[in-house]
């Protein structure tokens, strides 16, 4: 109830009025059934622009930070994302890593749409990064498609480090759904996840336009958040880490503002096993 009222009464028409959201593939969006939402992750606020453009509801997994906030501003989080059933999950690994993942199969049984940020966290410098493989495995778990969402313009109505957000219009672009199914039974094979992940990776790097970056977006926080106190960190998983030669490890691109670098932890998505680094690519078959 809390969802719907806030959605069409409270919060949904001001933001509608405020900032204009547009949306194209909205008809990708199955009208019933489960459906992953796989998209980019820029601000805090794709989280409310996305559900407010669809018709049916969406449930992300968010960080347990969310629901545990302290203070005025904590307190009020916290109740706003219970009230809007939205779901908390640990970000660290194994058996946290388990937990996220079956919570999500929860809301794919019951029929629903999960949203879902394969990056892990938001991009710190608006470029895109390495997706987890969890999202992978749900969706061969479940038998269910994944929709490609991209959100545009969120970055900049909210930057990083800034609480006020700037008024100007949101978008989102839905793309044609991904069939897995003939991974069918698969999901235990990490080659297999790896190769859908960079597939809708590749079609959210298309939708976007945004530049692709093959590392996983928590590490290049490590890395700006080292910057700032004047260190250098290696990133897991750089071609170079992988004996491919030097000069292959991402560059920090000129404009990044290291003033704003926020706390270098994941936002959502399980982590996944550790694997070998490629760029994003359609999966073969």
């Amino acid at each position: 109830m809390f969802y719907w009222l806030m959605k069409t009464v409270v919060l949904g028409p001001i933001l509608r009025l405020i900032f204009r959201p547009w949306v194209t593939g909205v008809d990708n969006v199955p009208t019933e059934g489960p459906a992953i939402l796989a998209s980019n992750h820029l601000s805090f606020s794709d989280s409310i622009f996305l559900p407010l453009l669809l018709d049916r509801k969406v449930t992300f997994l968010a960080k347990a930070d969310y629901f545990t906030g302290r203070g005025a501003k904590g307190r009020a989080t916290a109740l706003f994302f219970r009230l809007a059933d939205q779901l908390p999950i640990d970000r660290g690994g194994g058996r946290a890593s388990e937990a996220a993942l079956n919570t999500g199969m929860r809301v794919l049984t019951k029929g629903d749409l999960l949203g879902i940020y394969p990056e892990g966290t938001r991009s710190p410098d608006g470029r895109l990064y390495r997706g987890k493989t969890g999202v992978a495995r749900m969706a061969l778990e479940g038998g269910v498609p994944v929709l490609p969402v991209v959100m545009v313009g969120t970055d900049k109505a909210q930057p990083i480090g800034h609480k006020l957000p700037k008024i100007t219009r949101i978008g989102v672009r839905i793309g044609a759904p991904l069939d897995f199914s003939r991974y069918e039974g698969m999901e235990g094979d990490r080659f297999v996840l790896r190769s859908i992940t960079d597939e809708i990776m590749y079609e959210l790097m298309q939708l976007s336009g945004q530049e692709y970056v093959d590392v996983y977006a928590a590490s290049m926080k490590e890395r700006l958040a080292a910057a700032k106190r004047g260190r250098t960190v290696s990133l897991p998983g750089d071609p170079e880490d992988e004996g491919e030669g030097p000069g292959a490890e991402p560059e920090l691109p000129a404009d990044v503002d290291l003033s704003a670098v926020e706390d270098p932890t994941a936002d959502i998505g399980p982590a996944d096993a550790r694997d070998d680094p490629e760029p994003p690519a359609r999966a073969a078959g």
